[in-house]
């Protein structure tokens, strides 16, 4: 495994790519290459393996985007129906999104068919992306694992193979389809494999794929950024709620990420946040795409102030402008919190990183403390009388189980409103339905008789009988005659009719 170092005074034109490339680049704005840019675009462009281990925000999707669209502008060939050229693997949607934007904005100029796949959505656009052949396909790899069994997409042309946050997709259980999807994959390809850590089980993945590999490493493992101002504070569980809510009462918290452990915990504080006044959204697993899309879309543009998430969708995030990050609790894994906090000073910006620790949580803080290097400083606000009143009088406005979800930004004519005004109304004391009112024959919808909203008066209503033709029929003319019983008397049932064959019933015919 070889090592790479970059020269101090690097620019993307001295890596000899591709004119289209350069000007895509010049009209986003890039002009001087990140540590592992200047690393690895040089090696990826020969043909090389690479072993790339760097946090998130350190620019590592230009560092395979760039010298990948290079190869394939060098080597033009028109992709085969259901097949691609370059597949990249992602661990979360919003990641694999976040990926294929990029694809297209630097190739913009060059004219490849770039696609995305991933679960949640409908099939049928995927397969049509995938019907006419791919230049570079970005999935996660459950959705990628179905496309295949159903015959709509064919590995075996495939020429580079990416693998990316391949840590994360340990943690959530990826690494036997990782294995299933390489199998389908020729095994002449280049390899280029990212991950923020390095963990005995990807280590023995990664030598399973790669082969003589150039290793760029642009941090230390499990170390955080330097420009990222960390505390901690010490608060009950059933407090940090009302401390989340107080401290966004200080207007320097512009644009901040809240990180939950579970889906439930990150619907609850987002849901308590909003009836505190604060406007939040939360995104999670659980969240359809469409639900995840879009609030994350507000979270953009500045219509919601806090995001909540829980750990797989931390990778996914790539939103500028990150001014906190608040652990609101602790991860189980020490490297969890490198990757939460990684979230804010990015691009060479400050940022704040806030962690709340309840009593049992004081292990964690001490294993982060010991994988980071440092000890980070800390504030005590246990038994404080603040947080219980502020806690107690948000409770007692109302929290819902879950935050509103933001608008959609469509026309106040296009927002759905109720099916039928009219269902608003009253319902009538007798039954029926409010909306389905009868008009008189003579006015509108007041005949004689009736209220003023069209009503029949119940005390005129007959109830319906079914067998009351019968039963005139049957009743004597002298009970007709007599009125009703005298009050103690017993009402005898009239006889019912005998039928016409004496009570035989059905008899066949001979």
């Amino acid at each position: 495994m070889r090592k790479t170092s970059a020269p101090m005074s690097t620019t993307f034109e001295s890596f000899g790519l591709n004119k289209a490339l350069l000007q895509a680049l010049t009209t986003e704005g890039y002009t001087i290459p990140t540590p592992i840019q200047a690393q690895a675009i040089p090696s990826v462009m020969t043909g090389k393996d690479l072993l790339g281990i760097a946090q998130t925000g350190t620019g590592k999707t230009a560092a395979f985007a760039l010298p990948i669209l290079h190869r394939l502008a060098e080597n033009r060939v028109a992709p085969l129906p259901r097949t691609t050229r370059c597949l990249v693997l992602s661990p979360t949607r919003e990641l694999a999104s976040q990926i294929a934007d990029s694809f297209k904005a630097y190739g913009k100029h060059l004219g490849f068919k770039v696609a995305v796949v991933f679960g949640g959505v409908k099939y049928g656009p995927q397969e049509r992306a995938l019907q006419g052949g791919l230049d570079v396909l970005v999935a996660t790899p459950g959705r990628l694992l179905d496309h295949m069994q159903q015959k709509t997409l064919d590995l075996s042309s495939t020429e580079i193979f990416v693998l990316d946050e391949a840590d994360q997709m340990l943690d959530l259980g990826f690494v036997k389809p990782i294995r299933q999807i390489v199998s389908r994959i020729p095994a002449k390809r280049q390899n280029l494999f990212f991950s923020a850590t390095m963990p005995t089980e990807i280590g023995k993945l990664a030598g399973e794929l790669l082969k003589d590999p150039v290793k760029v490493q642009v941090t230390p493992q499990s170390t955080t950024v330097e420009r990222i101002n960390q505390s901690v504070v010490y608060v009950e569980q059933g407090r940090k709620r009302a401390l989340l809510t107080e401290m966004f009462s200080d207007p320097n918290y512009t644009r901040c990420l809240v990180f939950t452990k579970t889906k439930h915990g990150a619907d609850k504080v987002a849901a308590y946040l909003e009836a505190g006044g604060v406007q939040a959204g939360a995104i999670h697993g659980n969240k359809s795409q469409p639900q995840r899309e879009r609030t994350l879309a507000a979270f953009k543009a500045g219509k919601l102030r806090v995001l909540v998430a829980t750990d797989i969708a931390a990778r996914g995030i790539d939103v500028d402008g990150v001014s906190h990050v608040v652990n609101f609790e602790l991860p189980f894994v020490p490297e969890a919190y490198v990757h939460r906090i990684g979230r804010t000073a990015r691009a060479g910006k400050d940022g704040s990183a806030v962690s709340f620790v309840a009593g049992d949580e004081m292990k964690l803080l001490r294993d982060i403390e010991k994988v980071t290097r440092q000890k980070i400083p800390a504030s005590d606000r246990r038994n404080d009388p603040v947080l219980g009143r502020l806690d107690a009088s948000i409770m007692a406005a109302g929290v819902g189980k879950k935050a509103s979800m933001p608008d959609d930004d469509r026309g106040e004519r296009q927002q759905r409103g109720p099916r039928n005004p009219r269902r608003d109304g009253v319902k009538p004391s007798h039954g029926g339905q409010p909306h389905r009112v009868r008009g008189g024959r003579g006015g509108q919808g007041q005949g004689s008789g009736r209220g003023d909203g069209g009503d029949r008066p119940i005390s005129n209503v007959v109830p319906f009988d079914p067998l009351a033709g019968d039963r005139a029929r049957s009743r004597p003319v002298e009970a007709a005659a007599t009125g009703p019983a005298k009050e103690g008397e017993i009402k005898r049932r009239p006889r019912r009719r005998r039928p016409s064959n004496g009570g035989k019933g059905y008899v066949a015919r001979a």
